[in-house]
């Protein structure tokens, strides 16, 4: 028995089904193989799964499962049997892409695991499944086509395509698809049914980890009056944008930023192994943000670089954005400018004080260090964006805003805490002081918001704890455990 197979039968043991959701590998064939303690499949895109053992563990791929949003309240982190996974075959495929970053084995969590020992939270995301890939996806302005609540849903890589084919950039393939630098179609595909080229300015904002059920559901009981501002003049869709996997933050930023898979754009997730470079890369760290085009792999244009294609002349904007190769104002070029070893951590002291933060709903959550520190960068954010902003016209053609608070309450409660519902709460209260800015200078009519996020959320079970690395080695598997759940075999620490 090869290394492969002892390793996927350790981690497919009934004993260890409460933490291991699934294990994915990729197939010789070209497609992939999913399994669990209950049964083994081949998957390909648009073809029906090829049932190997047992049952189908991916049988369930509907985007839309768990709506509307009172169903995912009936039944929180569900087991497999009743969970679903959209794209499971193309997600998995593009991840595993990358042969030179890619696990030999991806290990996806159940969604109540929790493993604080290994960097695990209350509240969670990263996995396969529907709910923890779900994030919002709103339009509003000049050009948005819908209103009001609209039963649909996206993919993440097809936000970057969309705002830059609303800033002018053609498409250039035969399918109608924009192109990378290369000249290779991107994945994502521009949601043209939805919006039209009427906006003078373009907005993108990303509000990193927001639960987009209950996003909405706060918009509707009157929580958030900025995000109920933005469906006054737009829509947002039900099934919202499915992440691609990892449901992590660096992958999903910069596959929206570049709109291609991690397969492509090379961020494989927030932490792999590059075999090539035979080190670990930590991507989401505030010493290393300033350093994510260092990642991006050959051929692969970010939206800011296809908008200067396209327009010389256009001005772009990335506020507190890893992914900003090419925009003409970035918070990480400011960062990269110092010179700073540690990059962003040595700015700490320049940064507000997070209680006195006017956009602070509970003060007593500036207890929590991550919640904290993203209220101090929150708020300088939108000290950015306003500055950008101070005259419509010297405002970017595209303003990119990126915020952490909301990452930050999810993962300190979990989705519907009151931890987590007050970020969202304080998100929208500077999305708020931000539109108000436009209906004082008079842009508001000529100007299209975007607003996503780059994952969503669910909440962990205190009891369900454990790990896979001792099954590993009593199989006598050698490996490198990155993430936790990426699988490198043959190799060690």
């Amino acid at each position: 028995m090869g290394e492969l197979a002892r390793a996927v039968g350790a981690l497919t043991a009934p004993e260890l089904a409460d933490i291991v959701d699934l294990v994915a590998w990729p197939d010789r064939d070209g497609g992939v193989m999913v399994a669990n303690s209950a049964g083994t499949a081949r998957l390909r895109p648009d073809e029906p799964a090829d049932v190997v053992d047992g049952v189908n563990p991916v049988a369930d791929q509907n985007p839309m499962a768990f709506l509307p949003y009172e169903r995912e309240l009936a039944d929180p982190s569900p087991p497999n049997v009743r969970n679903a996974y959209p794209y499971a075959a193309e997600r998995l495929l593009s991840f595993f892409a990358d042969t030179g970053r890619a696990p030999d084995l991806a290990i996806i969590h159940t969604p109540p695991h929790y493993y604080p020992e290994a960097g695990g939270h209350p509240g969670e995301h990263g996995s396969l499944d529907v709910v923890q890939s779900r994030a919002p996806l709103l339009l509003s302005g000049a050009g948005v086509k819908a209103s009001g609540l609209v039963d649909g849903h996206v993919r993440l890589p097809d936000v970057g395509p969309t705002l830059a084919w609303l800033c002018g950039v053609e498409p250039d393939d035969q399918a109608g698809r924009l192109v990378d630098a290369a000249g290779a179609p991107l994945d994502g595909i521009v949601f043209g049914n939805l919006v039209e080229r009427d906006a003078q300015w373009v907005v993108g904002v990303l509000w990193d980890g927001a639960h987009c059920g209950d996003l909405l559901h706060l918009a509707a009981e009157g929580a958030l009056p900025a995000i109920a501002r933005l469906l006054d003049r737009g829509c947002a869709l039900r099934g919202g944008a499915i992440a691609e996997f990892p449901s992590v933050t660096l992958t999903n930023h910069t596959s929206i930023l570049t709109g291609v898979g991690p397969g492509r754009h090379g961020v494989l997730g927030n932490v792999f192994y590059d075999r090539h470079a035979r080190r670990s890369v930590n991507t989401n760290d505030a010493t290393t943000w300033h350093r994510t085009a260092e990642w991006l792999r050959p051929g692969v244009a970010t939206v800011f670089e296809l908008v200067r294609g396209a327009n010389p002349e256009a001005l772009t904007a990335c506020v507190n954005e890893p992914v900003d190769r090419g925009a003409d104002y970035s918070t990480m070029q400011i960062i990269r400018n110092t010179g700073a070893a540690d990059g962003a951590t040595s700015l700490a002291s320049a940064l507000p004080d997070p209680a006195g933060s006017i956009h602070l709903h509970n003060r007593a959550h500036v207890a929590d260090g991550y919640y904290a520190w993203a209220t101090q960068v929150d708020d300088a954010g939108l000290d950015q964006v306003l500055s950008l902003w101070n005259r419509p016209a010297d405002a970017p053609l595209l303003t990119w805003w990126s915020s952490s608070v909301t990452d930050a309450g999810h993962h300190a409660g979990g989705p519907r805490s009151e931890i987590a519902r007050d970020s969202l709460r304080d998100a929208d209260h500077r999305l708020g002081a931000f539109l108000d800015h436009l209906d004082r200078v008079g842009a508001t009519d000529e100007v299209i918001v975007i607003l996503t996020a780059d994952h969503g959320f669910e909440g962990a079970d205190p009891g369900c704890r454990g790990g896979w690395d001792g099954a590993l080695r009593t199989a006598g598997v050698q490996f490198r455990d990155e993430g936790p759940g990426f699988i490198y075999l043959g190799e060690s620490r």
